[in-house]
């Protein structure tokens, strides 16, 4: 699991100008990103159409489809305090609130077994920032937003923005569809036929290349090359979600949010005029789902003044549950069932890559639960 730390009471903070005006602070230091705290471990799936430099003839020429299953792990730090951004004029000053984060994935797919079992390969490592932007009345005039700035080794760095949500939404969330279809990276025209995609065909141009293995445990079928989103629908399965929150960060942004992008190496971009790229990463939009999942657990015979207890909630053998720290306040004298709460992320991402004239679709989604121990609170007693 990957690991952050910062300095030991390590806060920006503005260092004022002789005469200068405090900006007010945020009405919340970080809104939603409060929800983005500690370490959290995950599973999900990852499919990417990366260039093949080998001989092919055949358009199109250079891809192959690689699918993996996968184990997830993001860890945030604190908030490390308000950092100022200076208006201009008559733009007042503002301050911005966020977090760092780490992400490491690793490639847990076994083509003997079908299923997410073999030794871990690491395929994605991501450093960066999420930050909560305040509103602004004047340049520009723009209600709360988000911004996730990140990076990665292969060279494409992002900055993706979308409005802040501003409410809740009653259960669990409704997963629209995704898809693995590639287009002509000049605009318009139909989806390009991509035999890899096919569950069925035994292809030369996709790893793991014979799927049946897959297909017969459920992990990689038809059903989720047509909708990797069946993934996260399939994991929630039989969950108590109490309520959701969603939102969509986007490197370009709707109207009124504006600005952000990607950035490549000069490798990925191919030539100055990207008119040959090997891998241009041309835009990224991933949705997240912050859900408030409910448990019941099953609490045996407590004395006061034991150790805490740490204990899981039943569930279905393909879902990953979190484990609670459970201390009551008083003797339990019989068995007794509680219900408790705690927080699960959901995401799916799609990065548009471009290179054979071909827009390429990598997408990436995960269900994640708290890596620690969630403490149960002394309110689930009374």
């Amino acid at each position: 699991m990957a690991v952050i730390s910062l300095p030991p009471g390590f806060q920006i903070a503005p260092v004022p100008f002789f005469g200068e005006v405090p900006a007010p602070e945020p009405r919340s230091r970080l809104g939603v990103l409060e929800n983005f705290n500690g370490s959290f471990t995950g599973s999900g799936f990852n499919s990417i159409f990366r260039p093949h430099s080998g001989p092919n003839t055949k358009f199109p020429r250079d891809n192959i489809l690689e699918l993996n299953l996968i184990d997830d792990s993001i860890t945030f730090s604190e908030d490390f305090g308000a950092v100022p951004n200076r208006g201009l004029m008559s733009q007042s000053n503002i301050f911005l609130n966020g977090i760092s984060y780490v992400q490491a994935v690793n490639a847990v797919t076994n083509e003997e077994t079908g299923k997410a079992d073999h030794s871990p390969i690491g395929i994605h490592f991501e450093t960066g920032l999420w930050m909560n932007v305040p509103p602004t009345n004047n340049t520009p005039v723009l209600g709360e937003s988000l911004v996730r700035m990140g990076s990665i080794p292969h060279g494409t760095t992002i900055n993706a923005q979308c409005l802040a949500p501003t409410s809740n939404s009653s259960g669990p969330p409704e997963l629209p569809p995704a898809s693995l279809a590639v287009f002509p990276s000049q605009g318009g025209g139909s989806a390009v036929p991509i035999d890899s995609v096919n569950a069925s065909v035994v292809s030369s141009l996709r790893r793991p290349q014979d799927l049946s293995k897959f297909i017969a445990a459920g992990t990689i079928t038809q059903e989720i090359l047509d909708d990797p989103n069946t993934v996260l629908r399939n994991a929630i399965k039989g969950q108590t979600i109490l309520h959701n929150i969603a939102f969509t960060v986007s490197t370009t942004p709707p109207p009124p949010v504006f600005g952000g992008g990607t950035a490549n190496i000069a490798f990925l971009e191919g030539d100055p005029a990207i008119t040959n790229p090997n891998a241009n990463a041309i835009q990224m939009n991933a949705t997240f789902w912050i859900e408030t999942v409910q448990h019941k657990l099953q609490v045996p015979i407590f004395k006061r003044g034991q150790a805490p207890m740490k204990i899981s909630p039943a569930s279905p053998a393909h879902q990953r549950v979190p484990v609670y720290l459970v201390n009551p306040p008083h003797d339990i004298t019989v068995p007794k069932t509680i219900t408790v709460t705690s927080i699960q992320i959901q995401y799916s991402q799609v990065v548009n890559l471009v290179f054979d004239g071909l827009i390429w679709p990598h997408i990436s989604v995960s269900t994640l639960i708290p890596s620690d121990p969630v403490t149960v609170p002394d309110s689930v007693w009374n």
